[in-house]
C-alpha cells in the first residue's frame, strides 16, 4: 500500500481552534480546505468558544482558562501540535513528508492546535508533542488558520501526485 493510500485509510486530524473565525471571507475559505481535506482523510475542526469576560482577566488568566478547555478537548493517545512561533519551520513538501512518517510512526489522532491571541498556556506546552511554524512572519490568527488548512490540503495532494502543488 502507498504512503499516500495509508494516510487515506488511517490518518485522523483534528485541528483545535479558540475563538471562531469573525471573518466571514477565512471561514469561506476554511470551510472549502477543509472539506477538501476530508476527501483524503477524516478531518474535524473543533472551535473552543471564547471566554466570556475575557478582558476582565489578565494574559496569563487567559492562557490558562484556554488551556484547560484545550485539554479538555485531548485524548490520552492524542500526537499534539502546537502551531507556534517558535515551532519548526517546514516547507510544504516537507510537511507531506512529516505528516506522512507520522502516520507511520503513531496510530494515533494528529491533533493540531492553534490557540488565541496570547499563545498557551504552560501546561499546554507541556502536553504537545512538538511545535510547528508556519513563517518567521506575523500572521493574524484568523489568518493562520487559513493558512493552515490550505497547507493540510496541500501536503495531501503532495503525497498522492496530484497537480495543486508546482515545485
Amino acid at each position: 500500500m502507498s504512503e499516500a493510500n495509508q494516510l487515506l485509510n488511517n490518518m485522523k486530524i483534528n485541528l483545535i481552534l479558540v475563538g471562531k473565525t469573525t471573518s466571514k471571507t477565512f471561514q469561506a475559505i476554511i470551510d472549502d480546505y477543509s472539506e477538501r481535506v476530508t476527501h483524503y482523510t477524516p478531518f474535524d475542526v473543533t472551535v473552543i468558544p471564547e471566554l466570556k469576560n475575557a478582558k476582565a482577566l489578565s494574559q496569563e488568566q487567559q492562557k490558562k482558562s484556554e488551556g484547560e478547555l484545550i485539554l479538555k478537548q485531548l485524548q490520552d493517545s492524542d500526537y499534539v501540535v502546537l502551531l507556534d512561533e517558535h515551532g519548526k519551520e517546514m516547507r510544504s513538501i516537507e510537511l507531506a513528508t512529516w505528516m506522512s512518517k507520522k502516520q507511520q510512526a503513531v496510530s494515533r489522532r494528529l491533533v493540531f492546535i492553534i490557540g488565541g491571541p496570547y499563545g498557551f498556556s504552560a501546561d499546554v506546552y507541556q502536553r504537545a508533542n512538538e511545535k510547528l511554524s508556519l513563517s518567521k512572519m506575523t500572521f493574524s490568527h484568523q489568518m493562520v488558520r487559513m493558512i493552515f488548512i490550505e497547507q493540510i490540503y496541500r501536503a495531501f495532494t503532495i503525497l498522492k501526485g496530484e497537480q495543486y502543488h508546482h515545485e
